[in-house]
């Protein structure tokens, strides 16, 4: 294969990669199964597809062992390198507001005649939802209002408190300045650096390099020829990993409050005694041991339900293709979040949270030197629990949405592209938190209602949209959102790591999306057998360790194509 040379006749300049010998799919297996075609590239799905099948058998075979060594693995990771995932955060960051204003920032992604290929309205829909979705749905009251509770305690600044830079005891107001900053750190300009460092890799390289649309390619000019070979599978395969697991911590968080919105709304008897039942089966009701302790929760056969009903909906979606089925998903999502966003801030406490916005905002930047501080921590059950899992759940998401963004993103200047991947999602999730994590602290500092508060997380939502009116509907609302987030993710990720698992094809045979949309909904089940949330978070971690090194070798990657495009732009 080989790429365009900007002057054919030029001899002083060349192109970053003049000519590769790689042809898209050249290692891939193309066979029948029955009725079926198979596209696959070799040995990637199989190493994957067999990896993940083991994975799914063992958890499920042996479930308590596999919840003991998910908590063990995540703690050790937290534990011992929660300096590295914050530092490299802090890289990303750095790396992308750079290209906004450097020069750079003028090459296009397919060259100086590429046009988009969707309007500002399509691409911000189908990037926010595969971005954020169901963790904002999730955490966005749980989080803030977690980090005012903890703050505002009188033991913020202990080693057992769970505090951001030891808390505001006893100071209601700057216990939720701090707690948003915290949110917001978490929410804002790093994630979504992570995810856009994967996006312009990926589209620089595909549009501009004219190689295959996959991870490895990022990489050339650092291994070169190498990324063909085992280099290039590994590379491949851990992405296939990290993106299969931080997808499957995401539609495991989805199912536990799409359900617990079902129960809130149409479960009928009492917990506390133990008769509580959601579609005529029991549901968050106590499970004794032989010793008389509480072991663990009934409902776990309608999360198994609820995920396979929900994935034979993304299945749907996988069918209809990209455009009938992720863009308009997403965009009818995206429509709803807005609905219930401007409900809230309407008829919540509409002043404070206005006022909760601009000085969530400042005190974001005020306490950011200190939040992104890698080393010498006392905050400890804060930067290891709270920032340096998510730093490794985004950069498990990363291959995912990064892959997802550069599919759609072709015909952007690099500088739009940053400006739109970068800074304006991150406003969207500041308003977000500001607007319902500010209700929910409004509701215990000035209502004194604990109800949120004291709820399990994936109830705390539904929880504070009681105290407004049309509690019913709006409720009904947000368990529609996380349905259809859920969808859109499984979607979206099918469609990812089939292009991954196909050697860089976009149009790959209709089954292997199938495949990877069932495995997905799978490995959520198995998680969430083998250990509920704690597996999930375990496996985000796992696979977003090694994943954070290749993040920081890309940037290396992209820097050197960027100059080069300056050199010797594609027309």
């Amino acid at each position: 294969m080989t790429t365009p040379d900007t002057d054919p006749d030029a001899t002083e300049t060349t192109r970053l990669i003049d000519e590769t010998d790689y042809e898209v799919g050249q290692d891939n297996i193309q066979t029948k199964i029955g009725p079926f075609g198979l596209d696959i590239h070799n040995p990637v799905f199989l190493i994957a597809g067999l990896g993940i099948v083991a994975f799914v058998l063992g958890t499920l075979m042996v479930p308590e062992a596999a919840t003991s060594a998910f908590s063990s693995l995540r703690d050790w990771l937290t534990g011992n390198f929660s300096w590295f995932f914050i530092l490299g955060g802090n890289i990303f960051v750095l790396f992308g507001l750079l290209l906004i204003v450097t020069p750079l920032g003028s090459v296009r992604l397919g060259g100086a005649s590429a046009r988009p290929d969707y309007g500002y309205a399509g691409w911000f829909a189908m990037l926010f939802a595969a971005g954020m979705g169901i963790g904002l749905m999730f955490y966005g009251v749980s989080e803030p209002l977690s980090h005012f509770s903890t703050s505002v305690a009188e033991g913020a600044g202990s080693p057992e408190s769970w505090a951001p830079l030891g808390g505001a005891a006893g100071d209601p107001q700057a216990a939720r300045e701090l707690g948003m900053a915290a949110t917001i750190y978490h929410w804002g300009l790093h994630p979504w650096a992570m995810y856009a460092v994967v996006a312009l890799a990926l589209g620089l390289f595909s549009y501009n390099q004219g190689l295959p649309l996959t991870i490895r390619s990022a990489f050339y000019p650092l291994f070169g020829e190498r990324v063909w070979g085992w280099t290039g599978h590994i590379i491949d395969v851990v992405a296939v990993f990290a993106t299969l697991f931080g997808l499957a911590t995401s539609l495991g968080f989805g199912a536990e409050q799409a359900l617990a919105g079902m129960n809130f709304l149409f479960g009928v008897g009492d917990t506390i005694e133990g008769n509580r039942y959601l579609f005529g089966l029991s549901y968050d009701n106590p499970v004794i041991g032989a010793d008389g302790e509480e072991i663990g929760r009934t409902g776990a056969g309608l999360k198994i339900l609820l995920i396979l009903g929900i994935t034979a909906v993304a299945l749907v979606s996988v069918v209809a293709g990209l455009d009938s089925g992720v863009k308009r998903a997403s965009e009818i999502n995206m429509v709803l979040a807005f609905l219930l966003l401007l409900f809230v801030l309407f008829v919540g406490p509409t002043g404070t949270i206005i006022s909760t916005f601009f000085a969530s905002l400042w005190a974001y930047v005020t306490n950011f030197p200190a939040l992104s501080q890698p080393f010498g921590r006392e905050d400890a059950n804060f930067s290891q629990g709270w920032t340096a899992f998510y730093w490794a759940w985004w950069i498990s998401w990363s291959p995912f949405v990064g892959m997802f963004i550069a599919r759609v993103s072709r015909g952007r200047t690099v500088r739009e592209f940053m400006i739109a991947v970068l800074l304006v999602p991150s406003m969207v999730c500041v308003l977000w938190m500001s607007v319902f994590g500010g209700t929910a602290i409004t509701q215990v500092v000035q209502d004194g209602f604990q109800g949120a508060a004291e709820a399990a997380l994936p109830v705390q939502l539904y929880e504070m949209l009681s105290q407004l009116p049309f509690a019913s509907i709006t409720s009904l609302i947000g368990v529609v959102l996380v349905v259809v987030f859920f969808v859109t993710s499984s979607d979206s990720g099918s469609l990812v790591i089939d292009t991954i698992t196909s050697g860089g094809k976009v149009d790959g045979p209709l089954p292997q999306r199938i495949f990877w949309c069932v495995f997905e909904g799978l490995v959520a089940i198995a998680l969430l057998l083998g250990g509920g949330l704690a597996a999930l978070q375990a496996m985000a971690v796992a696979t977003g360790f090694p994943f954070a090194f290749l993040l920081l070798l890309m940037c290396v990657a992209i820097f050197i194509a960027l100059k080069n495009e300056r050199k010797n732009p594609l027309p």
